[in-house]
């Protein structure tokens, strides 16, 4: 079936989003908006997100405007540090982020499903399925998450679910490490200055796992049992 003829003009659904914000949520929050405008940002927090659009780490941690410093790139990824003249978003928001913003704590949040995870682990795999990438970007993105499937920690070798959470896992622990090949990163932590953490949200059932510092194994934030 043919697709639909796409509408000219603004998309409707963000026009009535807009209005909603404007009429409703604007009006409680506008004292806190103005203050941001005038006296700039000042979030202590950055999240290195995944763009999935189930993701959104505003609305996991129900956060206000001015709270979090979030970048969102395909699969939660953070490339090692390369000052090498090329273009870099992830790595000069995270530059701005400590080095302007002077934030005290960055978190690195996978997700479960992760369609980016899941193809190149489809590819490692030789899976038949989709082509990682058919442009010009996406492959050499994720070939980030190489050192990473070097490392998976996955009980269950015959459950592909299993595998592709335990590369999601991996991932978040690799970007942890390439944050600390950034030396602004690294020595900030030396001093204790900035926090880094690991995190998983499970879109599913809603549950957000926690990343242990010292074993990087990943745990419930809390039971939400019941």
């Amino acid at each position: 079936m043919a697709r639909e003829t796409v509408e000219a003009g603004f998309p409707k659904r963000l026009s009535d989003g807009y209005k909603a914000f404007f009429y409703g949520r604007l009006r409680h929050e506008r004292e806190r908006m103005e203050g941001l405008a005038t006296a700039g940002q000042r979030p202590e927090i950055m999240i290195i997100a995944c763009c999935d659009s189930r993701a959104a780490p505003e609305v996991i941690f129900d956060a206000a405007p001015g709270e979090i410093f979030t970048v969102r790139n395909v699969a939660n990824l953070v490339p090692p540090h390369a000052p090498d003249g090329d273009y870099h978003g992830t790595s000069a928001a995270l530059e701005f982020a400590v080095q302007a913003l002077k934030v005290r704590h960055i978190v690195v949040m996978g997700h479960g499903r992760c369609g980016g995870v899941n193809a190149f682990r489809e590819q490692m795999e030789g899976v038949a399925g989709e082509p990682l990438s058919p442009g010009d970007f996406i492959g050499k993105w994720m070939s980030l998450i190489e050192p990473a499937a070097t490392e998976m920690r996955c009980e269950d070798a015959d459950s592909a679910i299993a595998r592709q959470r335990a590369l999601e896992e991996a991932s978040v622990r690799n970007s942890i490490r390439n944050l600390l090949t950034f030396p602004c990163v690294r020595i900030l932590t030396e001093r204790d200055q900035l926090r880094l953490h690991g995190a998983w949200f499970d879109i599913a059932q809603g549950q957000l796992w926690i990343m242990d510092e010292t074993s990087g194994d990943f745990s419930p934030a809390m039971d939400i049992a019941g």
